[in-house]
């Protein structure tokens, strides 16, 4: 089934909206308090659920030139879907969707969609040539349902069919965005309608697989006896049918629609807790895609979509419900361990691991988070502090002139400005939480007794803490580390937020080879799963071994290791560094005092000018940039 000529698996046409979930469960709407910030719109929804899967998507839409609208354009390219066809529209905002879960039946939500962006997609938005790259287009439902959308929809599937590409229509079938039902109605799933069934069957016969509830293939055949439905969506299409029937699984039918849905082909079903039914019908559209795409029997393909829904149903928003290929592949190969799929400790790190956006294969982060190293030198003062953090940055930005693989660390305390500064310029950020020096580990007091400080954090920061520990601590020291730290990893997750554990053994205890390794795999005992380890340079290349390879027993999916300095020297550092590169697992490096440390003993005693010290501090950090590039290059060529 591969064209390699064809660029793209499947294009989706259609809604595309920015979901604001509620974060509280078992209410109505009325009594939201927050909401988390998703993509949404069926055709979006499928376009990220099928590149999670390893297809290669595409989206057509229009979004609005705004906050909103980079928001999903932005977030579809980290997802890894295509977005040549998402067109900006200078006159109309991007569509919303308020929403919630009230229970495992109910759910509350409000489209705002009145002169929305994606409804002003028009033929002139459907380029040929882009048509022509892939080897697929769906379209859904709501899209027929207005006569410039419905042009453009025509427009793909008549040059689809020109350019042999195999067609889908998920029947997305929502009263109240055909004009049905009222502003308060947006859950109603059926209102019969006789030109809403004509509209729909007008265009059935060009779709080569057309996907609906039974709710929708009644709309679609103009009756509600769904056997009767599918005989009347039959007559006008040879499409293979794909009737969903919620907990008992689906069925397919290539051909005649013999006389009961369950002599349909079937794949078979999950036993599990149903927390959310929205976005379930795009979960399972993106795994039936996935099987037929690939070319496997509709028992397989249904397996993949009925377990791609089961994911949906398990967990809080749509697209961040759906399952990586590897997490399907997991799940189908264990099975259910437990109904809530969600509290499945397994399945959900590696739904977190092999979800994240971004790769980052290099980093070079320069590290100025420190706070009780700066306010120990001569002449610093926290206002001064400050304005020296946001030179640190300028170097960074000097450095990294664009470019990827950069990255700096800097704490919110005396930091604040330059974290700010460094929104959106393309810089990996993290950010430190513990108390210098504490041991115990004790937190920044900003992150409040319950950790929801957190909360106000940036969803791209990068949780870091910094804890001075060693297999042989005392029992009391080690349990009350421990307890800071899974309490944080555990904060971390609930905030959406990647979590860095940096480990410092022997500032208070010897090292031998094995003793980061053994240390790494206590945490993985407790179930803390940072994404990132940062660790002091290793004194032999068995040492890096014993560590990389517990960490990859532990999480193949790691992000990876960084490497910090222990304000060491350029010849120290170069040194380190290459014996750390021969390490894939190790990704580069996060070191200050090297890079700033001169720079800031001057400028605190105002010997040197803003410039220089900025001057300073970009030479230094791209120095070692170099250094652990060439040593890279030279251990993997």
């Amino acid at each position: 089934m591969t064209h390699p000529e064809r660029r793209l698996d499947v294009i989706t046409i259609g809604r595309s909206s920015v979901d604001l979930y509620g974060a509280q469960v078992g209410g109505r709407l009325e009594d939201m308090g927050s909401f988390q910030k998703y993509i949404g719109g069926s055709p979006t929804n499928i376009a990220a659920g099928t590149a999670r899967l390893g297809l290669r998507s595409a989206l057509i839409t229009r979004v609005g030139d705004e906050h909103m609208g980079r928001f999903l354009r932005e977030e579809l390219a980290r997802e890894g879907v295509d977005v040549r066809g998402v067109q900006t529209d200078p006159e109309r905002l991007t569509a919303l969707v308020l929403l919630g879960i009230r229970d495992d039946k109910q759910f509350p939500l409000i489209f705002y969609r009145e002169n929305c962006a994606d409804m002003a997609l028009c033929e002139d938005d459907i380029d040929e040539g882009f048509i022509a790259e892939a080897r697929s287009v769906v379209a859904t439902g709501t899209h027929l349902s207005h006569p410039g959308t419905e042009a453009a929809v025509l427009k793909a599937l008549t040059l689809a069919r020109k350019h042999g590409l195999q067609t889908a229509l998920d029947i997305d079938y929502r009263p109240n965005l055909w004009g049905l039902a009222g502003h308060g109605d947006g859950e109603s799933r059926f209102i019969a309608s006789a030109q809403v069934t004509a509209k729909l069957q007008a265009t059935l016969h060009l779709f080569d697989l057309i996907v609906g509830t039974e709710e929708e293939f009644h709309i679609a055949g103009g009756t509600t006896d769904t056997i009767a439905a599918l005989r009347a969506v039959r007559a006008v299409s040879q499409a293979t049918l794909v009737c969903k029937r919620g907990p008992m699984g689906a069925a397919a039918f290539p051909g005649d629609i013999p006389d009961s849905l369950d002599a349909g082909q079937t794949g078979p079903g999950f036993p599990i807790e149903v927390f959310n039914v929205l976005g379930a019908g795009d979960g399972f559209m993106s795994g039936l895609l996935k099987g037929w795409l690939d070319g496997e029997a509709w028992p397989t393909a249904l397996t993949y979509a009925n377990a791609c829904g089961a994911f949906a149903v398990s967990r809080h928003g749509c697209t961040p419900a759906y399952p990586s290929w590897e997490e399907l592949q997991f799940f189908l190969q264990r099975g259910v361990v437990t109904p809530a799929l969600r509290h499945d400790p397994a399945l959900e790190q590696i739904h977190w691991s092999t979800n994240r956006h971004h790769d980052h294969q290099t980093m070079r982060v320069f590290a100025f988070d420190h706070r009780a190293q700066l306010e120990a030198m001569a002449g610093a003062t926290p206002q001064k502090i400050g304005r020296f953090k946001k030179l640190c940055l300028e170097a960074a930005l000097h450095t990294a002139n664009g470019k990827p693989g950069h990255g700096i660390l800097c704490d919110s305390r005396l930091g604040r400005d330059a974290l700010f500064q460094a929104a959106g310029t393309g810089l990996w950020i993290g950010r430190p939480v513990e108390w210098p020096g504490s041991r115990p580990l004790t937190l920044e007091p900003e992150l409040g007794p319950d950790l929801g400080g957190l909360m106000e954090w940036p969803l791209g920061h990068v949780v870091k803490v910094l804890c001075f520990a060693h297999p042989d601590d005392d029992d009391a020291t080690r349990r009350a580390q421990e307890e800071t730290i899974r309490r944080l990893f555990h904060a971390c997750r609930r905030n959406r937020l990647e979590f860095l554990l940096e480990l410092i053994p022997s500032k208070v205890g010897p090292v031998t080879d094995d003793t980061s390794a053994r240390l790494i795999q206590r945490f993985y005992d407790l179930g803390i799963y940072p994404d990132w380890w940062k660790l002091e340079p290793l004194a032999t290349d068995q040492a890096w071994t014993n560590a990389c390879a517990t960490i990859t027993r532990n999480d193949p999916h790691t992000r990876g290791i960084v490497v910090l300095g222990l304000d060491a020297s350029e010849t120290a550092l170069a040194a380190s560094l290459a014996l750390a590169a021969r390490h894939p697992l190790v990704k580069g490096f996060a070191i200050g005092r090297t890079i700033f440390g001169q720079a800031a003993r001057a400028w605190f005693k105002d010997e040197i000018s803003d410039t220089a010290a900025v001057g300073m501090m970009a030479e230094s950090y791209m120095r070692l940039c170099q250094i652990w590039d060439a040593a890279r290059q030279e251990a993997c060529p």
